[in-house]
């Protein structure tokens, strides 16, 4: 009972107690944890309409929202949830009951420290093939024309909306099924320990700016990834610039749950979009443009006016066309452009002799041709189109809806401020990295034991064993405990550091013990002495350690910076935190 008081009055201890305290609070372990946690949601779904939020990337994983039940049946995982939502058909309305720890409203959302229920009420959207016919047929549809009209003597110009008579291609709908309500999950976390790409499953992708830029540009650079990927729906995101040991710049891009096709395709391109009038720019993505339809009643993925057709042999072909606002200085600069063009005729309809091409990373996209109606006048909504094409029709039509999500999502966020060259991509699946995580887990308790029984038999003794084993433990709490806070993720990279970390605290452990109790050559030394001897072969061997580590902060682009910082950590924990109550441990149960 002494010893025990004297350990928990030593300040060593319980400065190593208290730090494992605030090291468990923030990791938050919640082993009896339920549910599906969202992941991410995607934009216009079912989910997105009933006002399911994504999750901010910065939240820690405890603070994600979790699906609890679906119309009132319990969620315990992923597969549950994924079995739940298999049967749905369209039409079907379905009660989403979720356990938040924000409470929302509209863009704003506010903290509770107690997590509280949510309830989401959606109906399922139907999905359908379109299959085009060789027919035409009339359509009434509503167009926005700009007209002229007198307020108090002045002539103005105003947008009018008037139902025009168009002839359109004749399609027939199949219903195919329920689309899918636009939630992915996974299984609820029990700590607040992010997870690597290498032990969730994911997409990273390495890029190269093809120029040197400033860091006010990197910024925006990184910036404008990170918009880019929360438009297109996709929200479990890292991007951040790292350099290789030459000083090379490269920006890495890490998602989790994505395929790697989706990703590469929508941040390899600089997304630089220009409509210009001849030589002249009219206007581009991102500044000039307010509003950009992507709902169905004013985003076509097939333009009904100009029906989808062969092309040649083996190739078909459909438009795309949406709408959008411009801001009032680009719909000037249109009108400015366009005033002295003169007008001419081509099969009964009345043109401008030059058009609108619009060009996406300096390729032509489509040309519009602009009605003789519109020169010199400022009109501020217009609508985009262009093409996509494919091997069968239906592929085509799949081409021209997803040629039309990606430039919307461009013209949303706007032109990258350099071209990007993809130096590497690395995807993971979500099963091979679970069986990532049961590895790692599996190689620290064997390390662990490993380490114990050889302590034990080096020593005989439960006075050394003991407190070398707790250390050791402790040091992986603090190291995680760390990675939690800082929302540092844990990858394979990280594990092996742990590992490392681990091994040299145990190696220095074993360093103070032989100091301290077996040296034959300090037998005159007191204790306090042979401490310091002790503590100077290891403060001498940190000093090595971390030196040796820096360079790899930015080894490989920044790859192995996961095991120079969890090394850097865990050895300074060690030195620090975890070796001088290692020493008074020891002192206290030897004396004793």
């Amino acid at each position: 009972m002494r010893m025990i008081k004297k350990m928990l009055t030593n300040w060593r201890i319980v400065m190593l107690l208290i730090l494992l305290l605030f090291a468990v609070i923030a990791i938050q372990p919640s082993f009896g944890t339920e549910g599906a946690a969202i992941r991410s949601v995607a934009k216009n779904s079912s989910a997105a309409l009933a006002g399911i939020k994504n999750p901010d990337p910065g939240d820690k994983p405890m603070l994600r929202e979790v699906i609890t039940d679906i119309n009132g049946k319990q969620i315990r995982s992923e597969k549950e949830y994924l079995d739940a939502i298999k049967g749905l058909m369209p039409g079907d309305i379905v009660k989403i009951g979720t356990r938040s720890s924000f409470r929302h409203s509209g863009d704003r959302r506010t903290y509770s420290f107690i997590k509280s229920r949510q309830e989401y009420t959606l109906t399922v959207k139907p999905r359908y093939l379109i299959t085009y016919l060789d027919e035409m047929e009339n359509v009434t549809v509503e167009r926005i024309t700009p007209v002229n009209i007198t307020v108090n003597g002045t002539i103005i110009t105003v947008n009018k909306t008037v139902n025009v008579t168009e002839q359109v291609q004749r399609f027939e709908r199949t219903l195919l099924g329920a689309e899918d309500i636009g939630i992915r999950v996974y299984d609820a976390p029990t700590t607040n320990l992010k997870k690597g790409l290498d032990l969730q499953g994911g997409t990273r992708v390495l890029l190269e700016p093809e120029e040197e830029i400033g860091q006010d540009n990197l910024d925006l650079l990184i910036e404008n990834l990170k918009q880019r990927l929360n438009v297109y729906g996709l929200s479990d995101i890292i991007v951040s610039s790292v350099k290789d040991l030459t000083g090379q710049q490269f920006i890495l891009v890490e998602v989790a749950g994505a395929n790697e096709d989706e990703v590469k395709e929508l941040i390899g391109r600089q997304g630089k979009f220009e409509a210009k009038i001849g030589n002249e720019t009219v206007f581009v993505g991102g500044q000039d443009i307010k509003f950009v339809c992507r709902s169905a009643d004013c985003s076509f993925a097939v333009d009904p006016r100009k029906p989808c057709g062969q092309v040649t042999e083996g190739l078909y072909q459909c438009s795309f066309e949406f709408s959008i606002t411009l801001s009032p200085e680009a719909a000037q600069r249109q009108a400015d452009l366009s005033k002295n063009l003169a007008v001419v005729k081509e099969n009964g309809f009345e043109f401008l002799n030059q058009s609108l091409d619009l060009y996406l990373d300096d390729e032509l996209v489509d040309t519009l041709r602009i009605g003789a109606d519109l020169r010199g006048k400022a009109v501020t909504d217009i609508a985009i189109s262009g093409p996509g094409t494919g091997d069968t029709l239906q592929s085509a039509i799949q081409e021209s809806g997803k040629n039309m999500k990606k430039l919307q999502t461009v013209l949303v966020t706007g032109s990258l401020p350099v071209k990007l060259k993809i130096v590497k991509v690395d995807s993971v699946s979500p099963l091979l990295g679970k069986e990532f995580v049961d590895n790692a887990i599996l190689v620290v308790l064997l390390s662990i034991i490993a380490v114990s029984l050889v302590v034990s038999v080096r020593y005989k003794s439960y006075k050394i064993s003991i407190p070398i084993v707790i250390t050791m433990i402790a040091e992986i709490v603090l190291i995680l405990g760390m990675a939690s806070l800082i929302g540092w993720n844990i990858d394979l990279a990280a594990i092996a550091a742990i590992l490392v970390a681990v091994g040299t605290g145990v190696d220095d452990q074993i360093v103070i013990a032989d100091e301290t109790l077996t040296s034959k050559n300090r037998g005159n030394l007191n204790w306090r002495e042979k401490l310091k001897h002790a503590f100077f072969i290891i403060m001498s061997a940190y000093a090595v350690s971390v030196a040796a580590m820096i360079p790899l902060w930015s080894a490989g682009a920044g790859l192995l910076k996961g095991f120079a910082v969890t090394t850097i950590l865990g050895l300074s924990f060690g030195v620090f935190v975890t070796r001088p109550a290692f020493a008074a441990m020891v002192e206290i149960l030897t004396k004793e």
